[in-house]
């Protein structure tokens, strides 16, 4: 089939993330998607197994989310969120607030950008209170906080794929996850030995996600939770991409009954149709930037925050969560995974299979030139896996059939053995 004549006029312009440009393979020509489906120039579909990067969790086109965004964009698509307010924003702000425990929201347009936000909002915490000295983070090895340069600061330094910028980025304090008491310990003497410079400490709940998806238990989260809350150092939740139904619960923070000072949430908030993230705080953290003076305020602000369109759209998302069985679907994703990927278990190179909730990860003895050779086949096959590291992912929608759940998981298995 004949290539898009849009595709020749752009292919020597653009550049694509994580990608070495001088030995990748074409990218697949997408013209649309529809339900678990992408559709392709050449006429063929592809099953989505990871959700566009694990943020279209109601599929392509729900009808309910189209129909929120075309409304909005015929009244308002964007202004400005600095001195005024509108609709969408207002409604999504409480509906956060009512979801997280939280009680107040500040909007920003990517993940990244949570993040670093966060990252600005605690050390300003301390500041505010007169504390100069806690201006460093304690994150936790796997971790991945995003690409941003405060972000890249709070991911894996060893093992991370922005250990080439150790040199150029803040020097941050990281941490093995605790597993058991004797880590606990030292987890606690940490703290006692460093917390006076210590502004936060960073965690993506149960699951570390680029960082190769390990897993822990919601004990150890809540056990790392008392001991950071002991030395009176904020707690931050990374959920953006572990919120909003991926593992089980709404938030992964519910799993361990624990209420972070600050959470940040993106992806799925606007059920991946288009960029949003939030910032949600406890009073604490809001009222130490509350006073007479300008300097105490919150000086940040990206351009497009609280977008009309976007908040639009995150509002339709959650509507789905109350209308339709999300969780219940989650529920029936793990338990398929659960069986269908465990078979993989013993299998020549298989070294662990994990599952939890609408996420299932097989860890292989591996290495980048096999993993290109399996994204190759998985498309060849008719579904859209892109395993990295040494893991191949399941991240599907929620909505995904058990018919298209099968295609998935017997690629998996045709392809690993």
């Amino acid at each position: 089939m004949k290539t898009p004549d849009w595709y020749n006029l752009g292919k020597d312009s653009i550049w694509y993330p994580y990608t070495q440009m001088k030995t990748a393979p074409e990218p697949i020509k997408v013209v649309g998607a529809d339900g678990c489906r992408i559709k392709l120039a050449d006429g063929s579909e592809l099953i989505d197994g990871i959700s566009s990067w694990w943020s279209a969790c109601h599929g392509y086109n729900h009808p309910h989310i189209i129909k929120a965004i075309e409304k909005q964009l015929k009244t308002l698509p964007h202004f400005m969120f600095a001195g005024a307010a509108h609709e969408p924003a207002y409604i999504l702000a409480n509906r956060l607030v009512g979801l997280t425990g939280l009680d107040r929201v500040f909007f920003t347009d990517s993940g990244s950008t949570a993040v670093e936000t966060a990252m600005k909002m605690s050390v300003q915490y301390w500041r505010n209170k007169g504390d100069k000295k806690r201006n460093k983070f304690i994150s936790f090895n796997n971790g991945y906080h995003g690409d941003t340069m405060g972000c890249m600061s709070l991911c894996d330094p060893d093992n991370g794929m922005h250990k080439f910028f150790n040199e150029y980025m803040p020097k941050q304090f990281c941490w093995r996850v605790p597993i058991d008491e004797y880590d606990f310990a030292e987890f606690d003497n940490l703290l006692e030995g460093i917390g006076k410079t210590v502004a936060g400490v960073i965690i993506e709940p149960l699951v570390q996600g680029a960082g190769g998806f390990k897993f822990h238990s919601p004990d150890v989260l809540a056990e790392i939770h008392r001991i950071t809350k002991k030395h009176g150092i904020l707690f931050i939740a990374d959920e953006i991409m572990t919120g909003f139904g991926r593992l089980g619960s709404m938030f992964a923070c519910d799993e361990a009954a624990i209420a972070p000072d600050i959470m940040c949430v993106g992806k799925g908030l606007t059920g991946g149709v288009m960029t949003l993230a939030a910032v949600c705080v406890k009073n604490e953290v809001f009222e130490a930037f509350l006073g007479d003076d300008l300097k105490m305020s919150l000086m940040s602000g990206p351009t497009f925050m609280a977008n009309p369109l976007a908040c639009a759209a995150a509002n339709a998302s959650l509507d789905l969560f109350e209308s339709e069985p999300r969780l219940q679907q989650v529920e029936r994703i793990e338990k398929h995974l659960y069986n269908e990927l465990g078979k993989l278990r013993g299998m020549d190179k298989v070294t662990d299979v994990r599952v939890q909730g609408a996420l299932g990860v097989v860890q292989l003895d591996t290495n980048w030139d096999e993993i290109f050779k399996m994204r190759a086949e998985f498309i060849k096959l008719g579904v859209w896996v892109r395993p990295f590291a040494d893991c191949v992912y399941l991240m599907p929608p929620f909505t995904i059939s058990e018919e298209e759940l099968f295609k998935l998981t017997n690629a998996i298995e045709k392809v690993i053995k």
